[in-house]
């Protein structure tokens, strides 16, 4: 297995941590920002309520919604496919075949948001992401209880319940985090409140077919 930095989270399933290299956080912000009004709106295949959702790949099947297309180099790519086969060797997962499915840009202004939901590729079964872009310093007065700060925030939901367990995980999120975990965990992003701020995101999705039965054999 490859040796990474990155940080464990544990809600009845992991969510794992890294950090962006400045060279790949550079060349995404920077192939967004020049080339935006030229990047596929992915509106009509997202649940956010987010005025700008922008797709920079997707290799999934052709339709009304969205086409096939890649505007990333392959080492950007091929960094992603990295840490989800880090993800899945961290976990212990055996006997998988690994499809990118796609990859977009969430831009909020004040009042967006991201309700509650999960992910969804080819398949039913995968890993999703979120890596932070761009974040501002001020999310915007908060309507109460400021010593809890909320605007803007990242939440992700475990598929776990009951007393004393920790089931809910909303981070102290800066630029260059890189979260992955699986398609069925539900996760949302609160609406800031700042006029002038801009909070950008990245979302990637990958398809993990793989055989529950080996990895379990395999322990």
């Amino acid at each position: 297995m490859d040796t990474f930095d990155f940080k464990s989270i544990w809600l009845g399933q992991s969510i794992l941590k890294y950090q962006v290299p400045l060279d790949i956080f550079n060349t995404i912000n920077k192939l967004y920002e020049t080339n935006f009004v030229n990047l596929p709106d992915a509106h009509k295949q997202l649940v956010g309520k987010i005025g700008k959702e922008n797709s920079l790949f997707f290799n999934g099947q052709n339709s009304s919604k969205i086409k096939k297309h890649n505007l990333l180099p392959p080492y950007v790519l091929n960094w992603f496919e990295s840490k989800f086969r880090h993800y899945l060797d961290f976990n212990k997962i055996n006997s998988y075949e690994l499809h990118m499915n796609s990859i977009w840009i969430n831009e909020m202004k004040a009042g967006d948001y991201n309700p509650v939901h999960i992910h969804q590729g080819t398949i039913y079964t995968g890993l999703s992401s979120v890596m932070i872009l761009k974040l501002p310093k001020d999310m915007g007065p908060e309507i109460a209880r400021p010593d809890q700060p909320m605007n803007g925030k990242l939440q992700i939901m475990g598929n776990v319940s009951g007393q004393l367990v920790k089931s809910d995980y909303a981070p102290k999120i800066t630029e260059r985090d890189f979260y992955i975990f699986p398609y069925d965990i539900r996760h949302c992003v609160y609406p800031h409140t700042n006029p002038t701020a801009i909070r950008r995101t990245l979302a990637a999705n990958m398809d993990v077919a793989y055989n529950p039965v080996a990895t379990r054999t395999a322990e």
